[in-house]
């Protein structure tokens, strides 16, 4: 079993930062990819960024020059800093893990409860 937890949300200005972070746990564990998703009230969830073990990365179109995801493996821990937020940006983020135990090849996902970001003025 792995758990994410997840902090770095609030309330922002447009054109304001943040920075999300978000940190795995658990034991006899390897991470595949880390990412971030976001749902705004009534939409779907959707992919913001993602970041596989070897560094490479993804992201949304509409994030795209804004936000910079960014891990650190010794940790565990991923990060999402958001710049020049837009009020359209608003949603619960949401941390995803793609995990695997042991010799096995399946993959696990896991997500996190989510932590609230608003932009407001």
């Amino acid at each position: 079993q792995v758990q994410l937890v997840e902090s770095g949300g609030g309330l922002v200005q447009p054109g304001g930062s943040l920075r999300l972070s978000c940190a795995a746990s658990g034991s006899s564990f390897r991470i595949n990819a880390m990412g971030w998703y976001r749902q705004a009230p009534g939409k779907l969830r959707e992919l913001v960024a993602k970041i596989t073990s070897g560094g490479s990365t993804n992201y949304a179109d509409s994030v795209k020059g804004r936000f910079t995801i960014s891990r650190d493996n010794a940790k565990n821990t991923v990060y999402l800093q958001m710049n020049s937020l837009k009020p359209e940006d608003t949603a619960v983020y949401y941390c995803n893990a793609a995990v695997v135990y042991g010799s096995s090849w399946f993959e696990h996902a896991y997500w996190g409860q989510g932590t609230q970001v608003t932009v407001s003025s």
